[in-house]
């Protein structure tokens, strides 16, 4: 039989979250992030989940043909803009929309402006002007704004522009870089300028109603996690994945006996370890701390011991009728990603992004 971990994606989750954000800024429409493989969920079920969505974004060329070929046929805006004058005819064929961010990738539109070859684009390509407003990771300067504009309306190969920045610290008010102070310098680099804006990502569209503008950009709220430090279902957020397993085997330590590898653990008492099919390499943190939640049959159980490559090990003592074949989660229904990642020093988007290829994948409708 196969081995029993899988990864179920809830399809009513994910658009119950997408309507969330509908409800949260609607007169906003929506840009569904997908980037990662849709967060670990995959592309294909993003496509059912997020149906509604007015558009799709990601950063991967290959999957935003993979998108189009699957049939979606709204917008899909590539958050990294073109790395070479190649991903600009990708662009062309298949009706992508691109970020801009830099000096180089316009002087590559205007390459392809001037190109009297077989590579010149056939229609305009819609841009997005991606505006540093402090992260400082990507984006033209406040100052360099306006005559970035000036070069592109001067191109005929590009169409509509847009802007965007991105906030550092949504989730912050009190941060020294907060969203507030950001997108007054946003509205400042673009004041004079036409065109559609979208500054909003998961914590903005929840905690900053004011910043709604004519598109948002959700990501990791979509997918049923906090972008926050308030929990999910504070937000009305359901969790898309759920991650189960079973125990394999049981195991009885007396008082002083160990368990794992580097005999983390020891036991103070007689024992009983509930051993599970799911490890590192399957995408559950090796780091995880001792004590990180996990339901067996439905009731938390502490981990113990390190966590290795294809298993780890919970202590079910207190559960003395659970037998062999119990059902497991990881992560997902009755149990928080965010909390799981909490007790792993980590992120709950680290933990959908690692789920591995060789775990079994499922839907529920």
């Amino acid at each position: 039989m196969p081995r029993p971990l899988v990864a179920t994606i809830d399809i009513t989750a994910l658009q119950s979250n997408l309507a969330l954000a509908r409800r949260a800024m609607p007169s906003s429409k929506i840009w569904a992030v997908v980037k990662a493989n849709a967060y670990g969920h995959g592309l294909a079920s993003a496509l059912k989940g997020f149906a509604d969505a007015d558009g799709l974004s990601l950063l991967e060329w290959d999957a935003a043909i993979q998108l189009r070929e699957a049939g979606w046929t709204k917008p899909i805006l590539m958050l990294e803009g073109a790395f070479d004058a190649t991903d600009l005819q990708i662009a062309d064929q298949h009706r992508l929309q691109i970020v801009v961010h830099q000096d180089q990738q316009i002087a590559m539109l205007k390459d392809a402006a001037l190109s009297s070859t077989s590579s010149t684009l056939s229609q305009p390509i819609d841009v997005h002007i991606k505006i540093n407003t402090g992260m400082n990771r990507l984006g033209f300067p406040v100052d360099r704004v306006q005559p970035a504009y000036g070069l592109l309306r001067s191109l005929p190969c590009v169409g509509k522009i847009s802007f965007m920045t991105h906030f550092a610290n949504a989730e912050n008010n009190h941060a020294v870089l907060n969203a507030n102070s950001q997108y007054q310098q946003f509205c400042s680099a673009i004041q004079g300028l036409d065109g559609e804006i979208s500054v909003a990502n998961s914590a903005a569209v929840l905690l900053h109603k004011d910043m709604s503008a004519q598109w948002i950009r959700p990501g990791v709220m979509l997918y049923g996690a906090s972008p926050s430090n308030s929990e999910a279902a504070v937000y009305g957020l359901r969790p898309a994945m759920t991650l189960q397993s079973q125990l394999m085997a049981i195991q009885t330590l007396q008082a002083g006996e160990f368990v794992g590898y580097g005999s983390l653990f020891k036991a103070e008492k007689t024992t009983r370890v509930g051993v599970v099919a799911c490890g590192y390499a399957d995408g559950y943190p090796r780091h995880a701390k001792a004590g990180t939640p996990v339901l067996v049959d439905g009731q938390r159980v502490p981990l113990i011991g390190r966590v290795s490559m294809d298993m780890l090990t919970v202590d079910v003592t207190s559960l003395p009728n659970v037998e062999v074949g119990a059902k497991v989660t990881l992560w997902g229904e009755g149990l928080a990603i965010d909390e799981v990642a909490a007790a792993s020093d980590t992120i709950g988007y680290e933990l959908m992004c690692a789920i591995a290829p060789r775990v079994a994948r499922a839907e529920k409708n």
